[in-house]
């Protein structure tokens, strides 16, 4: 049985999309965000949703940026905002003196899993700076109790991540927490140009293969929001869409019309099927990366972090 290898709700509800499949308990909702941007709000409400999505329940907002990679100040303060604006819905944060712990998952040393522990890098860290001198230590603004940590991955601590939040949630006791990771796409066309938010938690390296403990309100006890960049995609995806493009060419070909449409008869999931047994087991477990990874994460983690830290300012975003 072929498997959507993406971290993405909406890439999983496309799927179903393609194939004429309605899929019950699960609404999905799209608005224009302006300047090359586009929200799309998939909400899965049941059980049944959930397992035939292979997602937890839970409100999973994309917001899609064609343009992030490039290099545009204004464009990114702009993603920016509509990030804040987006997390401030999903969350409205209304008590007074919020403490908020911001995880950044993910392995420094590896470019395209960095994300999380740039973002942390960037974030305006708050809680300590209020504990010391009271809550105008920062003047006039306004801002909450703020702290974060880079809890590495298993390799180098010897310890799931989730035990780590949780025994800095036990002794710091926040109100949320927030993750930031790094994701696995099922389209090259999202990679570093898409933001998944998320109040469903989320389950480090489950894109790649990896499945790690979830993080989650359930697992945590406190409310917990997910925000999330693809920056991978599965190699195996990119060659049966490649074929998919060339078997469809070969169906126009007067010469290999036969073939291309012998080939053309296939279930969409038995071509990628075939594809990835023909591909095992050299690229079966192969994930790509854009090659100018390095400068991408550094934008985007400025982007998500200046998005942060004007979601967790309690004065109104303009």
């Amino acid at each position: 049985m072929y498997e959507i290898r993406t971290d993405l709700a909406l890439e999983a509800r496309e799927k179903f999309e393609e194939d004429n499949v309605e899929v019950k308990g699960v609404i999905l909702e799209e608005e224009d965000a302006g300047r090359d941007m586009h929200i799309s709000k998939v909400v899965i409400e049941t059980e049944n949703g959930a397992k035939i999505m292979g997602k937890p329940k839970g409100t999973y907002i994309t917001l899609e940026a064609p343009n992030m990679m490039e290099d545009d100040e204004e464009y990114h303060r702009e993603i920016s905002a509509t990030l804040a604006r987006i997390i401030k819905q999903l969350f409205p944060v209304e008590k007074e003196d919020c403490t908020i712990l911001v995880a950044g998952l993910g392995n420094r040393e590896v470019t395209p899993d960095a994300l999380g522990p740039n973002v942390v890098d960037h974030l305006l860290i708050t809680r300590h700076m209020i504990k010391e001198f009271g809550k105008y230590a920062l003047g006039e603004k306004n801002t909450n109790r703020i702290s974060g940590i880079v809890p590495g991955v298993m390799a180098q601590t010897g310890m799931e991540s989730l035990e780590i939040i949780q025994g800095i949630v036990k002794e710091t006791k926040p109100d949320y927490l927030f993750v930031i990771d790094a994701l696995a796409a099922r389209s090259v066309k999202r990679l570093n140009r898409t933001i998944q938010i998320t109040d469903a938690g989320i389950h480090p390296g489950s894109g790649v293969g990896n499945y790690r403990n979830g993080i989650n309100k359930e697992s945590i006890g406190i409310p917990v929001i997910a925000i999330g960049v693809p920056t991978v995609v599965d190699a195996a995806t990119i060659v049966s869409d490649t074929m998919s493009n060339l078997i469809g060419a070969m169906s126009e070909a007067e010469h290999l019309k036969k073939i291309g449409n012998s080939l053309s008869a296939l279930e969409e999931a038995e071509k990628h099927e075939l594809f990835r047994e023909l591909l095992s087991p050299y690229l079966n477990a192969m994930f790509v990366t854009p090659k100018d990874i390095d400068e991408s994460i550094r934008r985007i983690s400025d982007t998500l972090s200046e998005g942060l830290n004007l979601a967790f300012q309690k004065e109104e975003i303009s």
